[in-house]
């Protein structure tokens, strides 16, 4: 899997969840299901929040590969809020495919971010 990371701003700058970090943490955690349409980011700029990411038809495009590599087999990560932290790429496949639920694991507290303040492009990826 491809270095990434979840990204929240804040008022203290934006927050940085390392994604390999986050799926590590909640390994063990019970898997359940819900749906789709319960995810609030299927309907917000998620992929293209930054002022400097551009939905230009080439970054739609590699989104649109990254859907049909994703594996539905494994859950998509929640953070203690329902808020996604992993699993865009996922979730996106499922609506396509007709699916109505989706796998989630759900952190009962949020992990503290790995990075806060660093801008996205500085990140170590």
């Amino acid at each position: 899997m491809r270095k990434q990371y979840n990204l929240r701003p804040s008022k203290k700058g934006l927050k940085a969840w390392d994604v390999h970090r986050l799926i590590e943490l909640s390994r063990d955690f019970p898997i359940k299901r819900v749906l789709l349409s319960a995810i609030s980011e299927v309907n917000e700029a998620y992929w293209f929040q930054d002022p400097s990411q551009i939905p230009t038809c080439a970054a739609i495009l590699e989104h649109m590969k990254l859907m049909e590599e994703a594996s539905l087999d494994y859950p998509i990560i929640l953070c203690a809020n329902g808020r996604l932290m992993d699993g865009m790429h996922r979730i996106m496949k499922a609506l396509a495919q007709g699916y109505t639920d989706i796998a989630v694991v759900q952190f009962e507290t949020t992990p503290e971010p790995d990075f806060i303040g660093v801008p996205a492009d500085k990140l170590p990826y």
